[in-house]
Protein backbone atom coordinates (compact mmCIF):
# COMPACT_ATOMS: atom_id res chain seq x y z
CA UNK A 1 0.00 0.00 0.00
CA UNK A 2 1.40 3.40 -0.97
CA UNK A 3 1.63 6.35 1.40
CA UNK A 4 -1.10 8.11 -0.55
CA UNK A 5 -3.42 5.13 -0.20
CA UNK A 6 -2.53 4.78 3.47
CA UNK A 7 -3.42 8.40 4.16
CA UNK A 8 -6.96 7.72 2.93
CA UNK A 9 -7.50 5.67 6.10
CA UNK A 10 -4.87 6.62 8.70
CA UNK A 11 -4.14 9.82 10.59
CA UNK A 12 -1.05 10.37 12.71
CA UNK A 13 -0.77 13.24 15.16
CA UNK A 14 2.00 15.67 14.18
CA UNK A 15 4.01 14.55 17.21
CA UNK A 16 3.86 10.88 16.21
CA UNK A 17 4.56 11.62 12.54
CA UNK A 18 7.58 13.78 13.40
CA UNK A 19 8.96 11.18 15.81
CA UNK A 20 8.70 8.39 13.25
CA UNK A 21 10.25 10.52 10.53
CA UNK A 22 13.13 11.47 12.85
CA UNK A 23 13.87 7.92 14.15
CA UNK A 24 12.64 8.82 17.61
CA UNK A 25 10.98 6.15 19.80
CA UNK A 26 7.21 5.69 19.61
CA UNK A 27 5.08 3.23 21.60
CA UNK A 28 1.61 2.18 20.42
CA UNK A 29 -1.14 1.88 23.06
CA UNK A 30 -4.58 0.28 22.76
CA UNK A 31 -7.91 1.97 23.45
CA UNK A 32 -10.13 -0.97 24.50
CA UNK A 33 -8.82 -0.45 28.01
CA UNK A 34 -10.32 3.07 27.87
CA UNK A 35 -13.80 2.20 26.62
CA UNK A 36 -14.21 -1.37 27.86
CA UNK A 37 -11.61 -1.87 30.57
CA UNK A 38 -12.74 0.25 33.51
CA UNK A 39 -15.31 2.87 34.55
CA UNK A 40 -15.19 6.61 33.84
CA UNK A 41 -13.28 8.68 34.90
CA UNK A 42 -10.73 6.10 36.06
CA UNK A 43 -10.34 4.88 32.49
CA UNK A 44 -9.36 8.34 31.23
CA UNK A 45 -7.08 9.03 34.20
CA UNK A 46 -5.31 5.71 33.58
CA UNK A 47 -4.91 6.35 29.84
CA UNK A 48 -3.43 9.79 30.45
CA UNK A 49 -1.11 8.36 33.11
CA UNK A 50 0.03 5.68 30.66
CA UNK A 51 0.91 8.36 28.10
CA UNK A 52 2.77 10.33 30.76
CA UNK A 53 4.85 7.28 31.75
CA UNK A 54 5.80 6.64 28.12
CA UNK A 55 7.03 10.25 27.86
CA UNK A 56 8.93 10.01 31.15
CA UNK A 57 10.81 7.05 29.68
CA UNK A 58 11.85 8.97 26.61
CA UNK A 59 9.30 7.89 24.00
CA UNK A 60 6.24 9.31 22.27
CA UNK A 61 2.87 7.66 23.08
CA UNK A 62 0.57 6.76 20.18
CA UNK A 63 -2.80 5.72 21.56
CA UNK A 64 -4.63 3.91 18.77
CA UNK A 65 -8.37 4.09 18.04
CA UNK A 66 -10.89 4.68 15.27
CA UNK A 67 -12.47 8.13 15.44
CA UNK A 68 -15.26 8.91 13.00
CA UNK A 69 -14.11 6.11 10.72
CA UNK A 70 -10.47 7.26 10.68
CA UNK A 71 -7.68 5.01 11.92
CA UNK A 72 -5.75 7.07 14.44
CA UNK A 73 -2.24 6.65 15.80
CA UNK A 74 -2.11 9.28 18.51
CA UNK A 75 -5.08 10.90 20.26
CA UNK A 76 -5.68 14.23 21.95
CA UNK A 77 -6.70 14.38 25.61
CA UNK A 78 -10.20 15.39 24.49
CA UNK A 79 -10.45 12.34 22.22
CA UNK A 80 -9.36 10.04 25.05
CA UNK A 81 -11.99 11.66 27.27
CA UNK A 82 -14.59 11.15 24.51
CA UNK A 83 -13.82 7.41 24.35
CA UNK A 84 -13.87 7.16 28.14
CA UNK A 85 -17.23 8.92 28.50
CA UNK A 86 -18.90 6.83 25.78
CA UNK A 87 -17.55 3.66 27.36
CA UNK A 88 -19.10 0.50 25.98
CA UNK A 89 -21.14 2.47 23.47
CA UNK A 90 -17.87 2.52 21.52
CA UNK A 91 -17.51 -0.58 19.34
CA UNK A 92 -14.79 -2.97 20.40
CA UNK A 93 -12.81 -3.36 17.19
CA UNK A 94 -10.68 -6.32 16.14
CA UNK A 95 -9.43 -7.20 12.64
CA UNK A 96 -12.83 -8.32 11.35
CA UNK A 97 -14.50 -5.10 12.52
CA UNK A 98 -12.11 -2.52 11.06
CA UNK A 99 -13.50 -2.39 7.49
CA UNK A 100 -17.09 -2.00 8.74
CA UNK A 101 -16.29 0.66 11.34
CA UNK A 102 -14.17 2.62 8.85
CA UNK A 103 -16.78 2.38 6.07
CA UNK A 104 -19.58 3.51 8.41
CA UNK A 105 -17.60 6.39 9.88
CA UNK A 106 -17.93 5.10 13.46
CA UNK A 107 -15.79 5.26 16.60
CA UNK A 108 -13.95 2.13 17.64
CA UNK A 109 -11.80 1.05 20.59
CA UNK A 110 -8.95 -1.12 19.36
CA UNK A 111 -8.05 -4.52 20.79
CA UNK A 112 -4.55 -5.99 20.77
CA UNK A 113 -5.08 -7.32 17.23
CA UNK A 114 -6.38 -4.11 15.68
CA UNK A 115 -3.86 -1.96 17.55
CA UNK A 116 -1.11 -4.10 16.03
CA UNK A 117 -2.61 -3.57 12.57
CA UNK A 118 -2.72 0.22 12.90
CA UNK A 119 0.75 0.33 14.50
CA UNK A 120 2.20 -1.67 11.60
CA UNK A 121 0.49 0.59 9.04
CA UNK A 122 1.97 3.62 10.80
CA UNK A 123 5.45 2.11 11.07
CA UNK A 124 5.41 1.71 14.87
CA UNK A 125 7.38 -1.37 15.97
CA UNK A 126 6.57 -1.57 19.70
CA UNK A 127 3.16 -1.84 21.34
CA UNK A 128 2.59 -2.07 25.11
CA UNK A 129 -0.62 -3.35 26.65
CA UNK A 130 -1.94 -5.19 29.72
CA UNK A 131 -2.35 -8.78 28.60
CA UNK A 132 -3.05 -10.54 25.33
CA UNK A 133 -6.02 -12.73 24.46
CA UNK A 134 -5.47 -16.40 23.82
CA UNK A 135 -7.07 -19.81 23.77
CA UNK A 136 -10.10 -19.74 26.06
CA UNK A 137 -10.80 -22.51 28.52
CA UNK A 138 -13.09 -25.03 26.87
CA UNK A 139 -11.90 -24.08 23.37
CA UNK A 140 -12.09 -27.73 22.37
CA UNK A 141 -15.88 -27.20 22.50
CA UNK A 142 -16.27 -23.55 21.54
CA UNK A 143 -13.27 -22.92 19.23
CA UNK A 144 -12.94 -19.62 21.11
CA UNK A 145 -9.42 -18.47 20.22
CA UNK A 146 -8.49 -14.81 20.30
CA UNK A 147 -7.65 -13.02 17.06
CA UNK A 148 -4.65 -11.61 18.97
CA UNK A 149 -2.78 -14.88 18.39
CA UNK A 150 -3.30 -14.85 14.63
CA UNK A 151 -2.25 -11.20 14.51
CA UNK A 152 0.96 -11.98 16.36
CA UNK A 153 1.67 -14.61 13.71
CA UNK A 154 1.41 -12.23 10.76
CA UNK A 155 1.84 -8.59 11.86
CA UNK A 156 5.37 -7.28 12.53
CA UNK A 157 4.96 -5.62 15.92
CA UNK A 158 6.59 -6.48 19.25
CA UNK A 159 3.91 -6.69 21.94
CA UNK A 160 4.86 -6.06 25.58
CA UNK A 161 2.37 -7.52 28.05
CA UNK A 162 2.07 -9.18 31.45
CA UNK A 163 1.46 -12.54 29.78
CA UNK A 164 -1.88 -13.90 28.67
CA UNK A 165 -4.90 -13.10 30.80
CA UNK A 166 -5.27 -15.73 33.48
CA UNK A 167 -8.91 -16.35 32.49
CA UNK A 168 -7.45 -18.32 29.54
CA UNK A 169 -5.97 -21.76 28.98
CA UNK A 170 -2.34 -20.67 29.21
CA UNK A 171 -0.84 -23.99 28.17
CA UNK A 172 -2.84 -24.14 24.94
CA UNK A 173 -2.14 -20.45 24.29
CA UNK A 174 1.60 -21.14 24.37
CA UNK A 175 1.17 -24.19 22.13
CA UNK A 176 -0.74 -22.07 19.61
CA UNK A 177 1.95 -19.38 19.59
CA UNK A 178 4.63 -22.03 19.10
CA UNK A 179 2.74 -23.49 16.13
CA UNK A 180 2.49 -20.01 14.61
CA UNK A 181 6.21 -19.32 15.10
CA UNK A 182 5.78 -16.44 17.55
CA UNK A 183 8.71 -16.15 20.01
CA UNK A 184 7.60 -15.73 23.63
CA UNK A 185 10.31 -13.79 25.47
CA UNK A 186 10.29 -13.58 29.27
CA UNK A 187 11.67 -10.28 30.51
CA UNK A 188 13.77 -11.22 33.51
CA UNK A 189 11.83 -14.48 33.92
CA UNK A 190 11.89 -18.09 32.72
CA UNK A 191 8.17 -18.47 33.38
CA UNK A 192 5.14 -17.03 31.62
CA UNK A 193 3.48 -14.50 33.93
CA UNK A 194 -0.27 -14.93 34.36
CA UNK A 195 -1.39 -11.30 34.25
CA UNK A 196 -2.40 -10.76 37.90
CA UNK A 197 0.37 -13.05 39.17
CA UNK A 198 4.04 -13.50 38.31
CA UNK A 199 3.95 -17.27 37.78
CA UNK A 200 1.78 -19.61 35.71
CA UNK A 201 3.68 -22.90 35.83
CA UNK A 202 4.49 -22.62 32.09
CA UNK A 203 7.88 -21.72 30.68
CA UNK A 204 8.67 -19.07 28.07
CA UNK A 205 10.75 -19.74 24.96
CA UNK A 206 13.65 -17.53 26.02
CA UNK A 207 14.57 -15.40 29.00
CA UNK A 208 15.84 -11.92 28.10
CA UNK A 209 17.30 -9.60 30.72
CA UNK A 210 17.66 -6.23 28.99
CA UNK A 211 15.65 -3.92 26.73
CA UNK A 212 18.71 -3.69 24.49
CA UNK A 213 18.63 -7.43 23.77
CA UNK A 214 14.88 -7.31 23.13
CA UNK A 215 15.53 -4.56 20.58
CA UNK A 216 18.26 -6.64 18.92
CA UNK A 217 15.89 -9.61 18.67
CA UNK A 218 13.21 -7.43 17.07
CA UNK A 219 15.76 -5.96 14.68
CA UNK A 220 17.01 -9.44 13.72
CA UNK A 221 13.43 -10.62 13.14
CA UNK A 222 12.83 -7.72 10.76
CA UNK A 223 16.14 -8.12 8.91
CA UNK A 224 15.48 -11.84 8.47
CA UNK A 225 12.22 -10.91 6.76
CA UNK A 226 9.95 -12.83 9.13
CA UNK A 227 6.32 -11.73 8.77
CA UNK A 228 5.04 -11.90 12.33
CA UNK A 229 5.57 -10.27 15.68
CA UNK A 230 7.12 -11.17 19.00
CA UNK A 231 5.65 -11.37 22.48
CA UNK A 232 7.45 -9.94 25.51
CA UNK A 233 6.08 -11.31 28.79
CA UNK A 234 6.84 -8.79 31.54
CA UNK A 235 5.78 -9.93 35.03
CA UNK A 236 3.63 -7.67 37.18
CA UNK A 237 5.79 -6.01 39.88
CA UNK A 238 6.00 -8.17 42.99
CA UNK A 239 4.34 -5.59 45.27
CA UNK A 240 1.26 -5.50 43.02
CA UNK A 241 1.01 -9.24 42.34
CA UNK A 242 -2.12 -10.93 43.67
CA UNK A 243 -2.30 -14.12 45.70
CA UNK A 244 -2.66 -16.90 43.15
CA UNK A 245 -5.26 -18.86 45.13
CA UNK A 246 -7.44 -15.76 45.61
CA UNK A 247 -7.38 -14.78 41.94
CA UNK A 248 -7.92 -18.37 40.75
CA UNK A 249 -11.05 -18.66 42.93
CA UNK A 250 -12.38 -15.37 41.55
CA UNK A 251 -11.69 -16.50 37.97
CA UNK A 252 -13.46 -19.82 38.50
CA UNK A 253 -16.52 -18.06 39.91
CA UNK A 254 -16.58 -15.51 37.07
CA UNK A 255 -16.21 -18.25 34.43
CA UNK A 256 -19.13 -20.18 35.93
CA UNK A 257 -21.31 -17.06 35.87
CA UNK A 258 -20.26 -16.35 32.29
CA UNK A 259 -21.42 -19.83 31.24
CA UNK A 260 -24.69 -19.48 33.16
CA UNK A 261 -25.48 -16.19 31.38
CA UNK A 262 -24.54 -17.51 27.95
CA UNK A 263 -21.98 -14.79 27.36
CA UNK A 264 -19.57 -15.54 24.51
CA UNK A 265 -17.41 -13.99 21.81
CA UNK A 266 -15.90 -10.54 22.27
CA UNK A 267 -18.14 -9.81 25.28
CA UNK A 268 -16.48 -12.60 27.28
CA UNK A 269 -13.28 -10.87 28.36
CA UNK A 270 -14.86 -7.53 29.42
CA UNK A 271 -17.48 -9.42 31.47
CA UNK A 272 -14.91 -11.66 33.15
CA UNK A 273 -12.51 -8.83 34.01
CA UNK A 274 -15.31 -6.67 35.42
CA UNK A 275 -16.74 -9.55 37.45
CA UNK A 276 -13.32 -10.53 38.80
CA UNK A 277 -12.81 -6.91 39.89
CA UNK A 278 -16.14 -7.02 41.75
CA UNK A 279 -15.33 -10.34 43.43
CA UNK A 280 -11.88 -9.16 44.56
CA UNK A 281 -13.10 -5.78 45.80
CA UNK A 282 -11.29 -4.04 42.91
CA UNK A 283 -7.91 -5.49 43.93
CA UNK A 284 -7.66 -7.03 40.46
CA UNK A 285 -8.39 -3.67 38.82
CA UNK A 286 -5.62 -2.02 40.83
CA UNK A 287 -3.23 -4.79 39.78
CA UNK A 288 -4.35 -4.40 36.17
CA UNK A 289 -3.51 -0.70 36.18
CA UNK A 290 -0.10 -1.24 37.76
CA UNK A 291 0.92 -3.96 35.31
CA UNK A 292 -0.01 -1.69 32.39
CA UNK A 293 2.18 1.07 33.85
CA UNK A 294 5.03 -1.44 34.15
CA UNK A 295 4.61 -2.64 30.57
CA UNK A 296 4.53 0.78 28.93
CA UNK A 297 7.73 1.77 30.73
CA UNK A 298 9.46 -1.31 29.32
CA UNK A 299 7.95 -0.67 25.89
CA UNK A 300 9.43 2.83 25.85
CA UNK A 301 12.86 1.48 26.77
CA UNK A 302 12.73 -1.11 23.97
CA UNK A 303 11.65 1.56 21.47
CA UNK A 304 14.57 3.76 22.55
CA UNK A 305 17.06 0.92 22.12
CA UNK A 306 15.61 0.06 18.71
CA UNK A 307 16.06 3.67 17.52
CA UNK A 308 19.65 3.61 18.78
CA UNK A 309 20.30 0.46 16.70
CA UNK A 310 18.98 2.21 13.60
CA UNK A 311 20.79 5.51 14.15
Amino acid sequence: MSTAELNDFLDLTPEVAEALAGNRPVVALESTIISHGMPYPQNVETALSVERIVREHGAVPATVAVIGGRLRAGLTADEIDHLGRKGREVIKVSRRDLPVVVARGLDGATTVASTMIVAALAGIDVFATGGIGGVHRGAERTMDISADLEELAMTPVMVVCAGAKSILDLGLTLEYLETKGVPVLGYGTDELPAFYTRQSGFGVDYRVDSPAELARILDAQRRLGFPGGALVANPIPERHSMDREVIDEAIDQALAECDERGIHGKETTPFLLARIAEITGNDSLDSNIQLVFNNVALGAEIARELCALRA
